[in-house]
């Protein structure tokens, strides 16, 4: 299968995970900064490089109630920007609550404020991407 690269967008930073190369567990990764956003894009296709990545998905940030808002339309821009730069595939994914999990998960642990607002971006990142896997899998 190959690894797989998750980005959760956001307009000052972007969480990225990345899978094992079986595809089965996702990992957080890393923050991307947003700015300057003139070089976003090819510091992406570089991670994606790096990790060896075969695959993309970027979180699509829907409201609550399931409508796109301009947050989505721009997580479209740079899934489609991901995908001319790397070509490869990319997959959007709902990523509504995602960030309310990561900072579950990480109060769970204990985590300082400034540790979690350190990892919460990269942990979305992680659990976006292991909603991906599962529902991949066989019978997901």
């Amino acid at each position: 299968m190959g690894r797989t690269l998750a980005v959760d967008p956001g307009s000052r930073r972007l969480g990225v995970a990345v899978s094992d190369p079986t595809g089965t567990i996702a990992q957080p990764l890393t923050v991307v900064s947003a700015q300057p956003s003139n070089t976003l894009i090819e510091r992406l296709a570089a991670l994606t490089r790096e990790q060896e990545a075969t695959a993309l998905v970027v979180g699509l940030p829907r409201r609550l109630d399931g409508r796109l808002g301009p947050e989505a339309e721009a997580a479209r821009r740079l899934a489609d920007q991901l995908r001319r730069a790397t070509g490869l595939k990319v997959t959007m994914v709902d990523e509504r609550l995602s960030s309310a999990a990561a900072e579950r998960a990480l109060l769970s642990t204990g985590a300082s404020r400034a540790r979690r607002r350190r990892l919460s971006d990269q942990v979305a990142a992680a659990l976006i991407l292991q909603s991906f896997l599962d529902s991949a899998k066989p019978g997901g």
